[in-house]
């Protein structure tokens, strides 16, 4: 959904609708790995997590965590500000694995918009990682972004 920083304060409760699908590689899962010294074998070692409790490697619940940024920006795009800030998260749950291959993408409810100090609107959406043809999500979390002009 694209806004304009003036019409934020009034979408309190809007549904944002969802993200594009995003593909988690085992490429994206090992660079991840790389990059947090996160190694263990259920994330990076194919042969051995397909006899592993999720058969077959999965991503890291951080990585999931990680691309809601990508996906978050899908969801809500205000256009005429200077400053976007990842202010941080609520609540965080990770309910299922997403295995390595699979595509995700997020679905999001605005649930409240507030002004901050230095002409800013604090804006935190409920948001939802669904995994394709999935039963349960592989994130819930809250998201708190700042927008200044």
């Amino acid at each position: 959904m694209k806004v304009r920083f003036d019409d934020l304060k009034g979408l309190a409760g809007t549904d944002l609708g969802v993200s594009e699908w995003k593909t988690v590689t085992q490429d994206r899962v090992n660079t991840f790995a790389d990059a947090t010294d996160d190694h263990q074998w259920i994330h990076v070692d194919v042969e051995r997590a397909k006899t592993g409790p999720f058969g077959g490697p999965i991503a890291h619940g951080y990585l999931t965590l990680s691309l809601l940024i990508p996906l978050w920006t899908e969801l809500l795009d205000v256009d005429d500000v200077t400053t976007k800030v990842n202010y941080g998260l609520n609540k965080v749950r990770f309910p299922a694995p997403v295995p390595s291959g699979a595509r995700i993408r997020a679905r999001g409810t605005l649930a409240g918009v507030e002004e901050v100090a230095g002409d800013g609107l604090q804006v935190t959406a409920d948001l939802v990682v669904e995994i394709e043809g999935g039963t349960k999500p592989a994130c819930v979390a809250q998201q708190v972004a700042r927008f200044y002009r």
